[in-house]
């Protein structure tokens, strides 16, 4: 939950500021308002993290902002909450064939696969030059192109949302594979999800709309 701080609950963090510990009686009585009229705002600033709430003893300031909640609140989202279906190819495939399924399935990238493992990655980018370049879209494999591993970006599943977009803007790239690593095989990674800038972009979108 996003929110804008409404005046009551301005004065009640002011109120609370001054006279912490302080109970809602309290408070109450410092804005010539009912208990049950203050509930509501109590309970949101409670859950925001902005004010701390002790039994028997009251409330207290805990020094965060709202901004810090959505702070905290984007850090606590994890890359599997919101994943989306990867698309994958083996190094095998042609070119050509790459290229009408990144059309097909309108991605800015492709991610390539050797016995089940990721081994490489293509963007949008990568075909254009390909392709300008004079080569054989039917006879190429998509292997002779793409940037391998262990020169791919990645997060996997348990990485915050905030990772994964930092990733994205410090390496410029539009996408993320999510994988899994396989505990059998040091250093071989499934791919299991795809996390990309309108991932990000529409998460942001949720949030600032209270969703």
């Amino acid at each position: 939950m996003i929110f804008q701080l409404n005046e009551r609950q301005e004065k009640i963090i002011n109120i609370v500021k001054k006279n912490q510990p302080i109970t809602s009686e309290a408070i109450a009585s410092e804005l010539n308002l009912t208990r049950a009229t203050l509930r509501p705002d109590l309970a949101i600033l409670t859950m925001s993290g902005i004010l701390d709430a002790r039994p028997k003893v009251g409330y207290f300031y805990t020094g965060k902002s709202s901004l810090s909640y959505i702070s905290e609140k984007i850090k606590s989202i994890k890359v599997s909450e919101v994943i989306s279906v990867p698309i994958v190819v083996d190094e095998a495939t042609s070119l050509y064939d790459a290229i009408v399924l990144m059309f097909l399935e309108d991605v800015g990238s492709i991610y390539v696969t050797n016995k089940g493992f990721l081994s490489g990655v293509v963007s949008r980018k990568d075909f254009l030059k390909s392709a300008l370049g004079g080569m054989d879209l039917n006879k190429v494999p998509i292997g002779m192109i793409m940037t391998r591993m262990p020169n791919i970006i990645y997060v996997e599943a348990e990485d915050s949302i905030l990772t994964a977009a930092i990733k994205l803007i410090d390496h410029e790239i539009d996408s993320l594979p999510v994988v899994d690593e396989n505990s059998e095989e040091e250093k071989n990674y499934k791919v299991i999800g795809r996390i990309t800038k309108t991932t990000i972009t529409r998460l942001f979108v949720e949030l600032g709309k209270n969703e």
